[in-house]
């Protein structure tokens, strides 16, 4: 089995149908804006800023490159997990597949919140949320290092218990599918199930910069490990959301975008004074 084509084939198919999204959604925001300015109501910020969004597009150009390079060196490690598994568990039912949804999730919150808590990781996971706007576009916008972060490995773990390949990378798919749709803002509140599901109202507050909003809400599905370890917040009334990357300034330059973090990290390791000190800051919390 050719996984890594396997995986590029369902990228490929998330970015198309991204894309449309983020046009509907373009069209639908400006159409919303136009008419709440006809009644004479002010507008805070523009719901789109194109050049950001060219911007996002050159990291999403950039981005695709560096996973069709790094995919068949990963491909392998994972054929290699799946020749090891300690059970063959067959999907049959619904059950294996809950199962492995879960799992997945379980994996990519840890994943997601080591991406914040470690500075070499979140000189990756920062591309994301460097858009100073909260909509699709920017949920595509993602960092060319990818495989220097623990997502990849930590999806390792379902291939070595024993859940097929296939099943896996179309979990993964899943969950990452599920969360284009939530970077958006015309999708508000969805009743009960904001106790149970991660939505676009619990995704605003991740992106936030906002001090109450600062590393919370880590779920990719599911918003119930952030409750149960104890990283969950609500969006408060009244209180503007502001996005972006604190002390990072806003560029339109996607090479600036994707790699100025790293740019910093390596910075601050040159300044660390010493090797020891420079591993602290390179696995320490980002500053």
């Amino acid at each position: 089995m050719d996984l890594s084509a396997l995986d590029f084939t369902h990228h490929r198919g998330r970015l198309v149908i991204t894309l449309a999204l983020v046009a509907l959604e373009f069209c639908w925001l400006w159409f919303v804006t136009a008419r709440d300015l006809r009644r004479g109501r002010q507008l805070r910020r523009a719901p789109y800023d194109l050049k950001e969004s060219f911007a996002t597009l050159g990291v999403v150009i950039g981005q695709n490159l560096t996973r069709l390079a790094v995919a068949p060196l990963l491909a392998p490690i994972y054929l290699f997990a799946a020749g090891h598994r300690q059970f063959a568990i067959e999907m049959r039912g619904i059950v294996p597949w809950l199962l492995l949804i879960l799992l997945v999730d379980f994996l990519y919150y840890w994943a997601h919140r080591a991406s914040h808590r470690i500075a070499a990781f979140w000189a990756t996971h920062s591309v994301h949320h460097s858009s100073t706007r909260f909509n699709l576009s920017a949920a595509y916008r993602l960092g060319w290092t990818n495989f220097l972060t623990a997502n990849w490995l930590m999806f390792l773990v379902p291939a070595l218990i024993g859940f097929p390949l296939p099943a896996v990378v179309l979990a993964v798919g899943l969950n990452l599918s599920y969360q284009l749709l939530l970077h958006t803002t015309v999708v508000n509140r969805l009743g009960p199930l904001e106790w149970v599901l991660n939505t676009p109202n619990h995704h605003r507050v991740h992106h936030a910069t906002n001090a109450s909003c600062l590393d919370r809400n880590f779920g990719g599905i599911l918003i119930l490990f952030d409750r149960l370890f104890r990283t969950f917040a609500e969006v408060r009334q009244n209180e503007p959301l502001q996005y972006g990357t604190l002390g990072r300034p806003r560029s339109y330059n996607p090479i600036a975008i994707a790699l100025g973090g790293w740019v910093e990290l390596i910075a601050a390791m040159r300044r660390a004074g010493s090797a020891w000190r420079a591993m602290k800051t390179l696995f320490g919390r980002p500053v």
